[in-house]
């Protein structure tokens, strides 16, 4: 639980670019849970290594800093917000939906490699499609399958994947953010679910973030 005398501290990276910043970032929004973000710069070689390496003893991010430990890892981020915020329900109630989410999550963070290498996240661009290779359609029917599996099964009381926000929200949000950047060729209920994503207030407010970091960052001198 959080510290009535500490606020969390959630170590990002650039908005624009980083998927595994926005993740818990909306998972933390979504619990209502109160914290401060410590940016750190990507794409800076070892300056971006050496910063991180002060925050994370992971040498990755994102991290959360508690007053007595640091979360080193989105899953266990997401798992936590969910202990100290049970009410926002980031894990649903019933037992079977929440091992379908569970097993989604982790099925986002150990897989997919084509589509994360070939449609990196870059929120402020409309992007060319990349070549269809077998691997990237591959990847792109499985998550289209996934989420139209959660919609039919447990989404009837709301527009995400289990109806309210989840972890599974929070996990497939950058992957929304790719289909969008690449005009990707999706199905009806896929092409529902980034919207809805898109007009997630919480992910409305990254968004907005990412596009004045990126002008930001074209004009510096």
């Amino acid at each position: 639980m959080a510290s009535a005398s500490y606020r969390p501290v959630l170590v990002i990276g650039d908005r624009n670019y980083s998927s595994w910043s926005l993740r818990p970032w909306l998972a933390l929004r979504h619990a209502g849970i109160a914290f401060d973000e410590r940016p750190v710069k990507l794409r800076q070689g070892e300056a971006t290594r050496a910063a991180i390496a002060v925050q994370s003893p992971t040498g990755r991010i994102p991290v959360l800093k508690l007053a007595d430990a640091i979360i080193p890892e989105t899953i266990a981020i997401i798992e936590w917000a969910n202990e100290a915020a049970p009410d926002a329900r980031l894990l649903p109630e019933d037992g079977l939906a929440r091992a379908l989410c569970r097993a989604a999550s982790a099925e986002m963070h150990a897989g997919f490699a084509a589509l994360r290498n070939q449609c990196p996240m870059d929120i402020a661009q409309r992007l060319p499609a990349p070549p269809m290779t077998a691997d990237l359609a591959r990847d792109i029917a499985r998550v289209e399958v996934l989420w139209r599996d959660c919609r039919h099964r447990f989404g009837q009381d709301g527009p995400y994947l289990f109806g309210h926000f989840t972890m599974a929200d929070a996990m497939f949000a950058p992957v929304a953010t790719r289909f969008a950047s690449y005009g990707i060729e999706l199905g009806q209920t896929a092409r529902d679910y980034v919207a809805t994503i898109y007009r997630d207030h919480h992910f409305q407010a990254w968004q907005a973030a990412a596009l004045v970091e990126r002008d930001a960052a074209q004009t510096a001198p």
